[in-house]
């Protein structure tokens, strides 16, 4: 039962995967993709409201591996989550132990107002914690169309809870390829999301 005072916010993932949905090898992305990653930044920085915030849920490895030349990131409110940081990192907002904490720092005064969507950027704990959610609703995962040698891994979830959809806007559809790698933009979303959140 969720507080009386928590306003239901869109939760998304944001990932690329190759074949055997790796995600990263060593602490970095194993390919270079700009244009992939411009539009990664490009959406979680995207909001509808002038003035509005989205919150970014990191896992401590994501941000640490996450290159400082894109600081600060427009629109944005940065959650670390980790259990033994005892200060707020360099470009960070808010430390937070757990998931649920991070949930309820954008869904609850005074942040309530302000925050439009929270998106998560991994690591694959905090990905499964979020699929898991209730308001989970889009899952943007570009499809990374070669083999790579990865240590982190993007989770398994359900294809006929999450559909691929076959147009979504503001999504290129058409295979994309840049520095010999092809890659396609996909958006899975969450059967019947829209109207738990409403519901809530």
């Amino acid at each position: 039962m969720k507080p009386k005072d928590e306003t239901p916010k869109p939760i998304r993932l944001i990932a690329a995967a190759c074949k055997n949905m790796g995600i990263g090898k060593d602490g970095r992305l194993p390919w270079s993709l700009p244009t992939e990653f411009q539009f990664f930044l490009n959406t979680i920085t995207a909001v509808c409201t002038s003035g509005k915030k989205n919150l970014i849920i990191w896992g401590k490895y994501s941000w640490f591996s996450c290159p400082e030349s894109v600081y600060p990131l427009a629109n944005s409110l940065n959650v670390v989550l980790s259990k033994k940081l005892r200060s707020v990192p360099k470009h960070a907002h808010y430390v937070c132990e757990e998931f649920v904490s991070a949930v309820h720092l954008a869904s609850c005064p005074p942040l309530s107002d302000l925050i439009e969507t929270i998106w998560i950027l991994g690591g694959t704990k905090v990905y499964k914690e979020a699929l898991e959610h209730p308001w989970c609703d889009l899952i943007y995962l570009t499809d990374i169309m070669a083999d790579f040698d990865c240590d982190v891994f993007f989770p398994n979830f359900d294809q006929n809870v999450y559909r691929k959809q076959i147009k979504f806007p503001g999504v290129p559809n058409e295979i994309q390829e840049e520095n010999g790698i092809k890659f396609r933009f996909q958006v899975f979303r969450r059967e019947g999301c829209h109207k738990k959140l409403q519901l809530q």
